[in-house]
């Protein structure tokens, strides 16, 4: 699908709103996380046989000699490094960008499409040791997986450290809703789609189970867990007639943007930095919806972990013409948390690797950058050639980076 240059002032716009709120929001330590034991949605030996094939030789590797000078201090000499990432596309840039400067800082990186995973099953085994970092966790919503028990009894969160500010608040969340019938009906919240029977029997008319009176909207893939937390707000808010559907979320997207385009109501979860924003447009073809209710920490369907899926205080700095409920209440009450995207790494291989602890400290991305790049890759350019224009384009800021870890090695 071929994109206008006017999509990246969408994609802009909003994320100069995400950096101008949730600003209070701390990174997770690994650490900090209260006990659970909730179990992992996948089987973790599908993790380590994986991570068996990860180790492999990557072949479109960067030698650091064409990034550095001969006589740089090459603190990851000899050192070869199991990486993986998350199975969402949004988040396939930043791999192959802290991949790179790993390899500039001769350390010998796995190709991370080689050890795709869900957040269900990655938290275990870079626990045990089967990977050594990603770049992909999304805190709090990721801070259950941390709690989970191993076989020795320890937890995940023993093992692992949430480590550095790749995007502080970056990760913008929430439900969208085809703009003209929000217009036409007057749906500024998800309230009004349960509490209100005219707008509601209207949606269900194009939703997935036509007739039965109750509106299915578009959540979360499972493996994620942010299902679990729509389903808690289904509960907390008390919304007996709304329902999520759970399924593979490219697919939903796709079928979401048809109705949306079409005209047709529908309402989807989903979040940035993304390209998904580029297709559902804020403003355009879509609203940012509010809800009256944050999610906090009560856990009312007694899930194990539920008391991290809080959300409060679920607001954000969007204009009115993104999410009209802003028009009056002055911020959008999203209901979800802006989210702090960070690299997640096994303490030991921390310990053994004190330059790129610190490069993953140093590293600090924009949400404008990201999203430029997921929209560039969707066109067709690869993650690798995106992360390599991007550190051409940004030498010296990179060189910065690359001196303190070198000092730390």
């Amino acid at each position: 699908m071929s994109k206008t240059t006017t999509t990246f002032v969408v994609v802009a716009a909003l994320a100069l709103g995400v950096s101008a709120c949730g600003g209070s929001d701390e990174p997770v330590d690994a650490t900090d996380a209260a006990a659970v034991t909730e179990a992992p949605a996948a089987d973790t030996n599908e993790a380590s046989e994986t991570a068996d094939s990860a180790g492999a030789e990557p072949t479109d590797s960067v030698d650091p000699a064409d990034s550095a000078d001969s006589g740089t201090q090459q603190p990851g000499d000899g050192v070869t490094v199991t990486m993986a990432r998350g199975d969402w596309s949004s988040g396939y840039f930043q791999a192959a960008l802290y991949r790179a400067l790993l390899q500039e800082l001769g350390y010998e990186v796995s190709d991370p499409a080689d050890l795709e995973l869900a957040p269900s099953t990655f938290y275990i085994a870079l626990a045990q040791g089967d990977a050594d970092f990603w770049v992909n966790s999304w805190y709090p919503g990721h801070a259950s997986w941390l709690t989970n028990e191993l076989p020795d009894g320890s937890t995940v969160g023993d093992h692992v450290s949430a480590i550095g500010e790749e995007m502080v608040a970056g990760g913008l969340q929430g439900f969208l809703i085809t703009a003209s019938f929000a217009d036409e009906f007057g749906v500024t919240t998800l309230d009004q789609l349960n509490d209100d029977p005219t707008i509601r029997a209207e949606f269900d008319k194009y939703d997935a189970k036509p007739g039965d009176g109750i509106a299915q909207i578009f959540g979360c893939q499972e493996s994620y867990n942010c299902d679990d937390i729509i389903e808690s707000q289904i509960a907390f808010s008390g919304w007996d007639k709304i329902e999520q559907t759970v399924a593979g979320y490219d697919a939903m997207v796709a079928q979401a943007v048809a109705q949306a385009n079409k005209g047709e109501p529908m309402v989807i979860y989903t979040w940035t930095p993304s390209s998904y924003v580029t297709q559902l447009r804020p403003g355009d073809n879509v609203y940012w919806l509010a809800m009256d209710s944050i999610l906090d920490d009560s856990n009312p369907l007694g899930i194990d972990g539920g008391e991290n899926f809080a959300q409060l205080p679920g607001q954000a700095g969007i204009p009115a013409e993104q999410c009209p409920a802003a028009a009056d209440a002055g911020t959008c009450q999203l209901g979800w948390i802006t989210a702090d995207i960070q690299v997640t790494a096994n303490n030991e291989f921390l310990d053994a690797n004190p330059a790129a602890k610190v490069l993953f400290e140093q590293v600090k991305l924009s949400v404008i950058d990201v999203s430029e790049q997921t929209v560039a890759q969707d066109n067709g350019a690869t993650p690798e050639e995106l992360a390599q224009q991007w550190i051409t384009d940004h030498r010296d800021l990179v060189d910065t980076w690359l001196e303190a870890a070198r000092a730390a090695g």
